[in-house]
């Protein structure tokens, strides 16, 4: 059965030497769609401290459905598969349910 609950998701990404403004130019783009779509709940942008080249999302999405259909929507398949994913070292997704203690 489908999770119901909000997703939130933390995506790593070690950005190739000289291509940090270019994935960053490019995430404006994906962040401005994303946030306009039904399930989009936040969709945050953060440059690590240490090493300018290390790129974290913090995105927060209604249900499961809501995930897969940004994975599904043109501005992700264009922008991040298509030109960021080459610009890429490496990348790591995790999924993740929040945690109430109320």
């Amino acid at each position: 059965m489908e999770n119901q609950n909000p997703i939130h998701v933390f995506a790593t990404w070690k950005v190739k030497e000289g291509q940090v403004e270019n994935v960053l130019s490019l995430l404006k783009m994906v962040h401005d769609a994303s946030i306009r779509e039904e399930g989009n709940l936040f969709y945050k942008i953060h440059q690590s401290n240490s090493d300018l080249n290390t790129i974290v999302l913090f995105e927060g999405y209604s249900s499961e459905a809501a995930v897969a259909e940004h994975r599904n929507s043109s501005h992700f398949q264009e922008f991040v598969l298509g030109k960021i994913v080459p610009l890429l070292e490496n990348r790591e997704i995790i999924l993740t349910t929040p945690i109430s203690y109320l």
